[in-house]
């Protein structure tokens, strides 16, 4: 397998990146290639000792930073690393392509250049978050802020193919974010799209309030992109909180480290449970071709995690059980609506 990764997406590039794509190959039997700039490249990776055996460069002379626009990435920054490697993708010349750059030149990239599944309406940020038991799939999580019913169903349907093929769970559950769980509560947008996903064949569960979120509620939470990026970041800051009051307490006296000794290997199992590096990034659902976004902040442990997510993705073939889903309830949608026509002749 081969994976596509911009070498210089990410506030770490391309240190980081170098590592983290190096032990991957180690670890995952993978082969690499490398968009970006092919000397600074080389030279970073001279000069810290860092391996690019099982890796190929592509040269790319710009970059696409945090501060540019998503447009970028098709007019002032074509000739990015991060354009030339979802062009790369799309020629067919590796099996994904992993960035931890900048997210709204992502989507557009993964939109324009890529393309999205036919019948899909959007794409969506989907990265899996710890919860009680196991873990969970938020969908969307940002890619888009503005939502019709519609596009929320479809997303259920990504996020339930993700959570069936990749975490390998069975009729995975899925839930609507909501102020209530009532089915007429919320605004417009919640109250319409609640049928959809009662009517979809989905395992779907009802609405979820945020607070059920962690407590299990479901395998998949379906929310619009400001909602369900609000609920990623707040999550993410709770966990990093919680693991640092955590550390205080046992630091705080002697009785309290012993503690700490006695529980070590119970408090190692949860912080790696609770924190976000573990899984590294999230997936563009609905691009004709997996495309992945890593965190921004990414270094080396989370980017081996990311590219270990992607290659994942890849085998379990995700992207062709969402395009059979949606092409069948198109197929059957089409079915109703000749034999509703039918039957009024």
């Amino acid at each position: 397998m081969k994976i596509i990764v911009d070498a210089f997406g990410g506030d770490h590039a391309p240190l980081e990146i170098l590592k983290g794509c190096a032990d991957a190959v180690k670890e995952l039997d993978i082969s690499i290639l490398l968009t970006g700039r092919a000397s600074e490249i080389r030279r970073v990776a001279k000069e810290h000792a860092i391996s690019l055996e099982g890796m190929e460069i592509a040269d790319a002379p710009d970059v696409i930073t945090m501060e540019d626009h998503a447009t970028d990435i098709m007019k002032a920054k074509k000739n990015s690393s991060m354009a030339e490697g979802l062009r790369r993708l799309a020629a067919g010349e590796g099996d994904a392509f992993v960035s931890a750059g900048n997210s709204g030149a992502l989507v557009t990239g993964a939109t324009m250049i890529v393309k999205r599944i036919k019948g899909i309406r959007r794409v969506a940020f989907a990265p899996v978050l710890p919860k009680g038991k196991g873990c969970f799939l938020l969908i969307d999580s940002g890619a888009n802020s503005d939502c019709q019913p519609e596009m929320l169903r479809q997303f259920g349907v990504m996020g339930s193919a993700y959570m069936e093929r990749v975490m390998q769970i069975p009729n995975p559950r899925v839930g609507l974010v909501n102020v209530g769980t009532e089915s007429g509560k919320g605004n417009a947008l919640m109250r319409e799209t609640f049928p959809l996903l009662q009517d979809s064949g989905l395992n779907f569960v009802g609405n979820i309030e945020a607070r059920e979120i962690p407590a299990d509620a479901a395998d998949v939470v379906v929310a619009d992109g400001f909602t369900g990026n609000i609920i990623l970041k707040m999550y993410e800051g709770v966990a990093l909180t919680l693991l640092g009051k955590i550390k205080e307490i046992f630091q705080k006296s002697l009785k309290n480290k012993i503690a700490a000794a006695v529980v070590m290997k119970d408090v190692k199992t949860f912080k790696r449970q609770m924190d976000y590096n573990e899984y590294g990034g999230a997936p563009i659902m609905g691009a004709k071709k997996p495309v992945f976004k890593a965190h921004g902040s990414a270094k080396a442990r989370t980017f081996t995690s990311a590219l270990r997510l992607t290659k994942a993705y890849v085998e379990s073939d995700v992207v062709s059980a969402i395009a059979e889903t949606v092409a069948a309830a198109k197929s059957g949608s089409s079915a109703q609506e000749l034999e509703k026509a039918e039957s009024e002749s």
